[in-house]
């Protein structure tokens, strides 16, 4: 079994595709139960943000895991598969590995070391595992995932940064300062806003969410950090827009929650729309609206490959080499555990042919006193276990250290171990995370 890493983001796939393959959360758990229910795919986490929509799936085979998930993620976009191969990028195996690692480090963002994508990697993780659909492969993964994203802005400073979307958005948006904000969505997108509109200077907040008790939450929250702060349900939205100056959407609904009709005219002051949603929150439409002004996600990456933004030149590449030390300790791990069932398949053949020739003492020699024939038993599984030591602990070394030699299979040569033992039957698939190559 090895790790497949399929997706589209912003590097490789236009907005409108994105938004079209994007997975709402309403809907991640009935896809991801789709993809664990092909036929090569064993494990499956999807992550679907604001800018990327990718599938980590546990397959049996590149090509047969690659067609199932390929082909779940063309019948959710509803896009037609030859159009959307032209957006997708493809790693396997270690290749796969060191993907999501840069992933989670924020060095594959729109924002080069934004943090938030930590958390939406761990959020991906937690609905994959409450769907049912990761095994050990993956857990261990994205455990040691999280770990490497923590470290690499804990050690590198990116995290300091306060590199986000968000705040790329309101630079856009321009100055906030003493203005009327309405938060459209209480997530953790919603919560961000809230704190990056604090930071500068923002005059109030009200947030509308669909479920009314998280918009209250976050509004305690707000108000707490000494930002007057409201709550309303989504009914009252035309009325909260009409007092704002500045609206946020971030709701991960399916379709767009703010439409024209949702925004009359002005005539004594602009209003500035955010719309961080894929899918899109915000019909663009209401541009139409006079003195009503539209920030999505391509204005903000017009911005950014405009000015540039996120971390030093340095900081990326200290991140970089972090990154790549993981990556070789992990597929070293990896390597090494893989060796570990056919090793214990070895210790126990050998407690076999001892016990067998005890017998075979026993047969010839039964008058033998008990308390001698206990110490021949000792000395010679002394012997056994002394002779095995240094082998079975240099081949994990081994293991560990060289790529492309298959130690667990010479093990089973040598020692003629049967391949249908259920100890070695680990053994014999492919190593969970090999080194590989991007397609």
């Amino acid at each position: 079994m090895s790790v497949l890493a399929i997706g589209l983001s912003h590097r490789t796939a236009d907005f409108h595709t994105l938004e079209r393959a994007a997975v709402p959360a309403a809907e991640l758990e009935k896809v991801l139960h789709e993809l664990q229910q092909a036929e090569h795919v064993q494990e499956v986490m999807l992550l679907s943000s604001c800018n990327r929509v990718e599938v980590y799936a546990v397959v049996e085979t590149f090509h047969g895991g690659l067609a199932d998930v390929s082909e779940v993620l063309a019948r959710q976009s509803g896009c037609p598969a030859t159009a959307l191969y032209d957006n997708l990028y493809v790693h396997y195996a270690g290749a796969a590995v060191e993907h999501i690692f840069n992933v989670a480090s924020g060095l594959d963002s729109m924002v080069a070391g934004e943090t938030q994508i930590l958390g939406q990697v761990r959020n991906a993780y937690a609905a994959a595992r409450d769907a049912g659909t990761v095994g050990r492969t993956l857990h261990e993964l994205i455990q040691t995932t999280l770990r490497v994203g923590k470290r690499v802005h804990t050690e590198t400073g990116l995290g300091k940064l306060g590199a986000s979307v968000v705040a790329e958005a309101l630079a856009a948006a321009g100055d906030v300062a003493g203005q009327h904000a309405l938060i459209v969505g209480a997530g953790s997108m919603g919560a961000l806003a809230a704190s990056r509109l604090r930071k500068a200077g923002v005059g109030r907040i009200t947030v509308a969410n669909r479920t009314l008790a998280r918009a209250e939450r976050l509004a305690r929250n707000i108000a707490e950090q000494g930002v007057p702060a409201a709550a309303m349900p989504m009914a009252g939205l035309a009325a909260a827009v009409a007092e704002a100056d500045l609206v946020i959407c971030c709701t991960g609904a399916k379709g767009a929650v703010l439409t024209a009709d949702h925004v009359l005219p002005r005539e004594d002051r602009p209003l500035v729309i955010c719309d961080l949603g894929l899918p899109r929150d915000v019909d663009p439409t209401v541009t139409a609206v006079p003195k009503v002004g539209l920030v999505d996600l391509e204005t903000v990456q017009h911005r950014i490959e405009t000015y540039g933004t996120g971390g030093s030149s340095r900081q990326i590449a200290r991140a970089t080499g972090i990154v790549l030390d993981e990556v070789r300790e992990y597929l070293a791990g990896q390597r090494s555990a893989a060796v570990t069932p056919t090793v214990t398949a070895l210790r126990k053949r050998a407690a076999e042919v001892v016990d067998a020739e005890l017998l075979r003492l026993d047969k010839r020699l039964p008058d033998m006193d008990a308390d001698v024939r206990d110490e021949v038993a000792r000395t010679v599984r002394r012997v056994v276990d002394k002779l095995l030591h240094a082998p079975t602990v240099r081949v994990k070394q081994l293991a560990a250290e060289t790529q492309g030699t298959d130690y667990a299979s010479a093990l089973r040569e040598l020692f003629e171990l049967d391949p249908a033992s259920p100890v070695v039957v680990s053994s014999l698939t492919p190593n969970p995370q090999t080194d590989g190559e991007t397609q």
